[in-house]
């Protein structure tokens, strides 16, 4: 096990404890909820995650909660609409201030710059050097396209 320290999982842990003290159940089940993601992922590769590991799972669960919602908008259920939406507001609390698009612009330029990315060939590269500068900062999916974008001009 390595001894990285998760600042944002202690974090977390407190929002429990102050959760069961005030007994906002509602809150409560969700904060276990991303505890029990957190420890499962601990378990199965024997590790003690860092803020960018608890990041990228509460990525996977914003995700989810999307796809939810969507689903639930399709299925006319707005009572678990709204369910959704509360614990969507409450992970992302938990995510760093998101990048501007003129910010994330000038991080993709910079990656490319340094990387000396020519082709899309070289989009691993590129991706490499951002992806610890933006996680959870920004959609990947949406930088990805951008840099793809950017690569296709230089070709």
């Amino acid at each position: 096990m390595n001894n990285d320290t998760s600042a944002l999982k202690s974090r977390i842990v407190d929002d429990m404890k102050t959760a069961m003290r005030s007994r906002d159940q509602q809150r409560l089940n969700i904060i276990r909820f991303i505890m029990a993601a957190i420890k499962q992922r601990e378990i199965d590769e024997r590790i003690t995650l860092n803020d960018t590991q608890v990041l990228s799972i509460l990525e996977k669960l914003i995700k989810q909660h999307y796809d939810s919602i969507d689903q639930y908008k399709k299925a006319n259920r707005p009572e678990l609409v709204e369910k959704e939406q509360f614990e969507l507001e409450l992970l992302q609390s938990y995510m760093p201030k998101q990048l501007t698009e003129a910010e994330i612009d000038t991080l993709i330029q910079e990656a490319l710059t340094s990387s000396g990315a020519t082709s899309i060939r070289d989009m691993g590269k590129v991706m490499g050097l951002l992806k610890p500068k933006i996680q959870g900062r920004a959609d990947m999916a949406t930088v990805s396209a951008k840099i793809k974008a950017k690569l296709t001009e230089l070709t």
